[in-house]
């Protein structure tokens, strides 16, 4: 039955659409409503700029989809809260499932907030799919079967893809090795596969210092020492937050990289504070999975680029592209799921489409695997000044995919990287 515009104006004025055919309407009227997207990301803290650099990422998303029709022909909305503690963040997930009744979840950077978070979202029957939370404790996956919650590649990607790099670019170069890292299970997982890469390619290299500074602390003088003290030639630290350009600017004023190899496989989250005056050249510098300046660019990172330094004055990191990857794999869910049932889709349903399906993200091509973890293109190389910006750039681009970097489903990490294909 074909409805005019005249004839929904009359039934609803004579007050029967839901009484007379509730069924018949309802599609509709559904999908004459605008999705609602909830968006749970940091704005202030350690990962604050991490996560504003997300949520003006899937604002630029939303308004270039609902320029070309929206997702499945639906425009959408977001909503957003904060992630701040496991706690408070888990209440906010509720508020936006059951009052503000969104479709779906997007968002979440902290694991130690995911793994609260993700089996409430598996009760509440909501799906969510992260930006950079995992459901890892240290390396070991706590939630192996989700059913509507979709992962983040695992947090050892760039450690793995950084150590490989070492080999590749510093090898026979260096036989004193320090490491600084943040004091809890990323640093030390990080450090750990680090050492275990180096001794699985036969380097005989002896480890003179190991700093574990708390996250957010601000004067590492005294870790600067210590590694000062230990005379290494090679230093790896996998800090990542607003304490990494702290240790860079203290570490420089100290003299510490003179004559020092430097692997820094998380520095692009970093990128604008992490100026040419104090960083040396030719450090091993990890982009994940977003270079903003690639001489390949696609024609959507560009546009992306162009438009985001052009109005906050800064270069993107990898947030940007796991927010939008995040949504455009969203939107491919939606739109196939709508197809295959021939009317707009459960949350059940999109859930299930989601898995395989091979999207354009700003970084590149990306794809979630039947576990729910995501895998992404990863960008590494090691730095140089010589560029227009007053932060290091690349002087040549490693790129892998994460399949060759991150443990198969089911796998035990620890296990995986004595015996893995590795890509170098």
């Amino acid at each position: 039955m074909k409805l005019t515009r005249r004839d929904f104006s009359k039934i609803t004025g004579m007050g029967i659409v839901a009484a007379a055919a509730p069924g018949l309407f309802a599609p509709a009227l559904a999908q004459a409503k605008p999705l609602r997207i909830g968006i749970i990301a940091p704005r202030s803290g350690a990962a604050g700029t991490a996560g504003e650099c997300g949520i003006r990422a899937v604002q630029w998303a939303a308004e270039r989809m609902n320029k070309d029709g929206g997702i499945a022909g639906r425009k959408f909305e977001l909503v957003i809260e904060e992630e701040t503690n496991p706690k408070d963040t888990i209440e906010r997930l509720r508020r936006l499932i059951l009052q503000e009744k969104v479709d779906a979840v997007h968002g979440l950077i902290s694991t130690g907030v995911s793994l609260g978070v993700a089996p409430v979202a598996e009760e509440e029957q909501a799906l969510v799919v992260m930006w950079d939370g995992t459901t890892q404790d240290g390396v070991k996956e706590m939630l192996p079967n989700p059913k509507y919650v979709f992962r983040s590649t695992d947090n050892e990607c760039e450690a793995v893809m950084g150590s490989l790099l070492a080999v590749k670019h510093f090898k026979g170069k260096f036989k004193r090795v320090a490491g600084i890292n943040p004091d809890y299970s990323y640093g030390r997982n990080n450090w750990e596969a680090f050492r275990q890469i180096l001794a699985r390619y036969g380097i005989e290299a002896e480890f003179v210092a190991e700093q574990w500074p708390k996250v957010g602390t601000m004067d590492l003088t005294s870790h600067i020492a210590a590694l000062k003290a230990a005379k290494p030639d090679l230093i790896f630290s996998s800090m990542l937050f607003a304490d990494l350009p702290v240790f860079m600017k203290q570490g420089h004023a100290a003299g510490l990289f003179e004559g020092v190899k430097l692997v820094l496989p998380a520095a692009g989250w970093q990128i604008n504070q992490l100026k040419k005056e104090f960083m040396p050249e030719g450090i091993i510098f990890g982009h994940n999975t977003l270079y903003f300046d690639h001489p390949q660019a696609s024609a959507l990172q560009k546009a992306f680029v162009q438009d985001y330094m052009d109005r906050y004055k800064e270069a993107p990191h990898w947030e940007a592209d796991r927010a939008y990857f995040a949504m455009a794999t969203y939107k491919a869910g939606v739109e196939a799921a709508q197809k295959a049932a021939g009317k707009w889709p459960t949350q059940e349903q999109v859930a299930e489409a989601m898995p395989g399906l091979e999207v354009e993200s700003l970084g590149g091509k990306g794809r979630f695997r039947k576990d729910k973890i995501a895998e992404q293109v990863f960008y590494q190389g090691p730095s140089t000044n010589t560029n227009k910006y007053d932060f290091p750039t690349l002087a040549s681009i490693d790129t892998f995919d994460a399949a060759q970097l991150q443990k198969p489903p089911g796998a035990d990490f620890w296990e995986w990287i004595k015996t893995a294909k590795m890509p170098v």
